[in-house]
């Protein structure tokens, strides 16, 4: 008998929470990428900067969830899940601000600042909502009520994009001039280009940082239910249980490295595009494929939430973890456009993987699902290491993303994408080992029910 089919998702009395916190899903997706077409925005309006250092945009956003989570557990450990949610906000707003005086001042490394601030404030939210709502129903239902509200989070994904395309890449001078007649302008003509183009890179960020304030009062005015007792085990003690669960644990280095997929898969189709563009002689413009991805993202969380009523959640992860991995391996040897559609078609299959490795790796914790939470949301540093290696890749020949053919045929910003294909390939065994385990458990209750 599936119980999933007579067990509501939600509750009836937190249907109106469950969709408040919902919200914060979006949020966080509109931060995300809005600031994943950064590394290609910075690298054109400061053409100083290397690959690498360009690429140190998402190092500097994502590390701020490895630097901020744990905090963050022990906050609303001591706390509560909505204090954790405002001072969330809080930093997100601050961090958003930010950005005008880094204009000013014309300083990547206070955009970089900036960034990491939003996301020490994305880590409040993360690991306050993740957990808040698993809370907000059965627990039999956990993981697809996750998978239901993390639906949400590519609808801000994309509605960042299009904020990026339509209010930061389209209007930015830089990307009006050759390479060539970019370094013949004068050096005023140069300064005037450059002032213009960081103070339009920091208008959406500001206005996100309002959005953001009209958030946080409605969070204020909001009643959450009561999520906890008063905590019986140390932390201490919870640190020792959570290092002793070798599911917890494989869930938060799985994490890591899909995280790290993710986010090279975003970040790094720009370049993809660009290499096709001056090879085929084509204008496509990037960040309408990855909108694309990202709409495919969301049919496929829709997707993978309306199988778990019916499927075992591992042995989802697993087969969509072995499909992120064929189109892995397409972007890396197809040329062109087909390399291009098995960029943005991984996007299906990593679809369901954040929530649902998020869910399997706290199923049955009690008291240290707080501090389980952090582990997994610092785990999403493997999106700030990841792409500065990818950036690194980019790197062996020069500057450009073609300079060198591996094995002879595959140029490097293609060859860049074995790391997500690794990444990917480390989920897909989670999963299945996880579909193991619970086929062993499910077949043990057979037996004891039976005797």
């Amino acid at each position: 008998m599936n119980l999933s089919k007579k067990i509501p998702v939600v509750s009836k009395e937190y249907v109106f929470q469950f969709i408040i916190i919902t919200i914060l899903f979006a949020l966080w997706g509109i931060a995300n990428d809005l600031t994943t077409p950064m590394v290609s925005t910075f690298k054109k309006v400061m053409p100083e900067l290397s690959n690498t250092q360009a690429s140190l945009v998402q190092f500097a956003f994502y590390f701020g969830y490895f630097f901020m989570a744990l905090p963050a557990a022990l906050f609303i450990r001591k706390y509560s899940y909505k204090s954790g949610i405002i001072v969330g906000l809080i930093l997100y707003a601050t961090g958003a601000f930010l950005f005008y005086p880094a204009a000013h001042y014309q300083s990547y490394n206070f955009f970089l600042l900036s960034l990491w601030v939003i996301t020490c404030g994305l880590a409040f939210l993360e690991t306050t909502s993740n957990p808040l709502i698993l809370f907000l129903g059965n627990k039999e239902t956990a993981t697809q009520r996750l998978n239901l509200a993390q639906a949400f989070n590519p609808i801000g994904a994309i509605s960042g994009l299009v904020m990026a395309q339509f209010l930061v890449i389209k209007e930015i001078k830089s990307d009006d001039y050759s390479t060539d007649a970019f370094n013949a302008l004068s050096s005023t003509e140069l300064a005037s280009i450059r002032e213009n183009d960081l103070g339009i890179i920091s208008i959406p960020y500001i206005g996100l940082g309002l959005f953001v304030l009209l958030i946080l009062v409605i969070i204020c005015l909001t009643k959450m239910p009561k999520t906890a007792h008063e905590d019986k085990m140390s932390i201490g003690d919870s640190f020792k249980k959570l290092l002793a669960n070798k599911n917890y644990k494989h869930g938060v280095i799985a994490q890591a490295f899909y995280v790290g997929a993710q986010i090279m898969c975003w970040t790094f189709i720009f370049q993809y595009v660009d290499n096709i563009n001056m090879n085929l002689g084509l204008e496509l413009t990037a960040t309408y494929y990855n909108i694309g991805a990202m709409l495919l993202f969301l049919s496929g969380r829709w997707l993978g939430t309306a199988l778990m009523k019916n499927t075992n959640p591992s042995k989802i992860l697993m087969y969509f973890g072995l499909g992120g991995v064929l189109c892995s391996a397409g972007a890396i040897v197809l040329q062109g456009i087909p390399g291009l559609i098995s960029l943005i078609s991984i996007s299906v299959f990593m679809s369901i993987m954040f929530p649902t490795i998020y869910g399997i790796a706290l199923k049955d914790m009690g008291d240290e699902a707080k501090i389980g939470s952090a582990g997994l949301v610092m785990a999403i540093v493997g999106g700030a290491l990841m792409p500065v290696l990818q950036g690194s890749i980019l790197d062996w020949g020069g500057s450009g993303f073609s300079d060198i053919q591996i094995l002879g045929f595959i140029p490097e910003v293609n060859f860049s994408f074995i790391l997500p294909l690794i990444c990917l390939a480390v989920v897909t065994h989670y999963g299945y080992a996880t579909y193991k385990i619970s086929i062993k458990e499910k077949n043990t209750k057979k037996i004891l029910v039976t005797e």
